[in-house]
């Protein structure tokens, strides 16, 4: 049977999870994935199975429901992620992490599984839907910025056959992992005449990991936009570019009573925003 373990490293300050498992190659299209076994230097030929051993299949990983994930500069988050797997025994643990890095060997992030064993669900007698959760403290596990963006997905699925065969791909998916946001906006001035010059101003920040504080995000493309009072939808009225501390400043003319808004489309590493509508009095 597998044997589930964890093996701590330090490094930036963070503590490395990882499992201990007997050895199986990943089925990866001829590409091998290496396993927990080669990647912490154990002999490989001593924990493998029979060539011919039928490895359990991942079918899915969903994490956080398909959403990136995305922080602010203080606080725990908890996700979930779901594995489903099958094999001919059925399905008897499952394991999933986040890591950052050019690889195993060069890594600077990691989010383990909170569970020592994932709360599995029989779909079938060959297919089961595991269950796991991550806690993520921002403050120690994200403590630079350049850990925004793709993260790489490991799935791991433990068989319940007397051989404990594991399936195991440290690069079986990516995810994104991205610094919350901000966004403000104000027309002015309010009330004005029909035809006269409306000036919006706004601001979009971002969360910066290292400083714990929100900074301005730079020469980014935010659109202008505006709803008549009547009206549900937003039209846009211009695109204009953030400037050196993110600030943003534009004319308009005024013609009916509506919102205006800016509306940032967001980037891999910060997740898309709106302001709320600040609502302009046209006499």
């Amino acid at each position: 049977m597998r044997i589930r373990t964890t093996v701590a490293a330090v490094s930036g300050g963070l503590v490395l999870s990882a499992l201990a498992v007997p050895a199986a190659q990943a089925d990866g299209g001829g590409l091998h994935k290496p396993t927990a076994a080669e990647r912490f230097g154990v002999s490989r030929a001593a924990m493998s199975g029979a060539a011919d051993e039928e490895l359990p299949v991942v079918s899915d990983v969903k994490v956080n429901g398909g959403k990136s994930i995305v922080f602010g500069t203080t606080g725990v988050k908890t996700y979930t992620v779901l594995l489903t797997a099958s094999h001919s025994a059925g399905i008897e643990d499952a394991y999933v992490d986040l890591w950052h890095g050019k690889d195993r060997a060069h890594i600077d992030g990691v989010f383990p599984p909170n569970e020592q064993t994932a709360a599995c669900t029989a779909v079938s007698d060959t297919t089961s839907t595991c269950k796991l959760t991550v806690k993520v403290d921002v403050s120690r596990d994200l403590y630079m910025n350049s850990l925004a963006g793709t993260w790489h997905v490991t799935a791991a699925a433990f068989a319940k056959d007397e051989a404990g065969s594991v399936y195991w791909n440290d690069f079986y998916s990516t995810h994104r992992v991205q610094r919350l946001s901000k966004l403000t906006v104000n027309a002015a001035p309010e009330p004005v005449k029909k035809g006269k010059t409306i000036t919006v101003t706004g601001k979009l920040t971002r969360a910066n990991w290292e400083t714990r504080k929100y900074a301005g995000y730079t020469s980014q493309p935010v659109k202008l936009q505006f709803r008549k009072k009547d009206s549900n939808t937003y039209t846009t009225v211009k695109t204009i570019k953030t400037n050196n501390r993110g600030d943003l400043k534009t004319t308009v003319k005024a013609t009916v009573d509506g919102f205006f808004r800016w509306s940032f489309a967001g980037t891999s590493t910060t997740p898309a925003v709106n302001a709320a509508g600040d609502f302009v009095d046209v006499k």
